[in-house]
């Protein structure tokens, strides 16, 4: 492993039981065949000084014109340096790309939405991904 990869940072997280997290990211039994074309947006973010939990409480809202289909946060136990992990699932392209378009219109209002985040955050982290098993 150690000559395949250019760095490596092992991370623990608290979340929700494995079932729970499993429906919602369309791996569970009876959805891993249904979700084949899925799209994950995996997100850290590190908290502003005396910041964590706005910041966790404006991570667990749900805008409008949402169009996920399951989201997921978790907090950091150890590694990394920052304090949530998100996993949001999309069921395809053209649902995320929807929900980025819906979310244009909130995007700088004062005390809303991504602004919120930005307020409480002082690190954050997107990768955008198609599943790839199962």
């Amino acid at each position: 492993m150690r000559d395949l990869s250019a760095w490596l940072t092992d991370t623990f997280v608290n979340g929700p039981p494995w079932p729970e997290f499993a429906k919602a990211m369309g791996i569970d039994e009876g959805s891993a065949d249904k979700t084949a074309g899925s799209v994950y947006v995996v997100s850290v973010y590190r908290a502003a000084p005396r910041h964590r939990d706005p910041l966790e409480k404006s991570l667990g809202q749900t805008a409008p014109g949402d169009t996920s289909a399951g989201t997921v946060l978790m907090q950091h136990l150890d590694g990394g340096s920052w304090q949530f992990l998100g996993v949001v699932r999309y069921s395809s392209w053209q649902d995320f790309a929807t929900n980025e378009k819906n979310g244009m219109a909130d995007t700088l209002k004062p005390a809303e939405g991504w602004m919120q985040v930005r307020e409480h955050s002082s690190y954050h982290n997107d990768t955008v991904t198609g599943r790839i098993a199962p």
